[in-house]
């Protein structure tokens, strides 16, 4: 029955990447989608506030490229979720550990604008959702030690 429960928490976990891919996919177009599009003056920001700190000047990012990457592990991140794999999970850590600074910027605005907490909220979501997977994948590396002890034979002293 638990194992039942936990493949159950594993597909409703990954819904929410599987759909939020689905929907980026359906809506991709020649020019990436809305999601490229919000993308664009973020990217803009970072690359600005890169030069002004560090004197680099970052090549111009093609967006659709950045969506199709976030589809793909977004997707293929949940997909693989779904069945337990620990690779599925490191792929939805590195989506979350890339995207959420870049899209949920609540750090661009100030605390008494409307965004700020509209994206301290989602960006905070989305460290929820990170702690969730590294819980995941403490639980996947633990449980083998724990089966390997109780499965070895004890040696008889005597």
């Amino acid at each position: 029955m638990m194992g039942f429960f936990s493949f159950l928490g594993r597909v409703l976990f990954a819904s929410l990447f599987i759909l939020s891919a689905w929907q980026m996919f359906n809506e991709f177009g020649e020019d990436g989608g809305p999601a490229a599009r919000e993308l664009i003056p973020k990217l803009a920001i970072v690359k600005k506030h890169i030069f002004s700190k560090l004197g680099v000047q970052l090549p111009d990012i093609d967006p659709t490229s950045i969506v199709a990457g976030i589809i793909v592990l977004k997707g293929l991140g949940g997909f693989l979720f779904v069945f337990g794999t620990s690779f599925g999970a490191y792929l939805l850590l590195l989506h979350l550990a890339i995207t959420s600074p870049l899209l949920y910027d609540f750090y661009n605005y100030r605390q008494d604008e409307a965004e700020y907490f509209i994206l301290l909220n989602e960006f905070l979501q989305s460290v929820a959702l990170f702690g969730a997977l590294l819980f995941f994948i403490g639980m996947k590396n633990l449980i083998p030690k724990r089966l390997i002890k109780k499965k070895a034979p004890k040696a008889k002293v005597g």
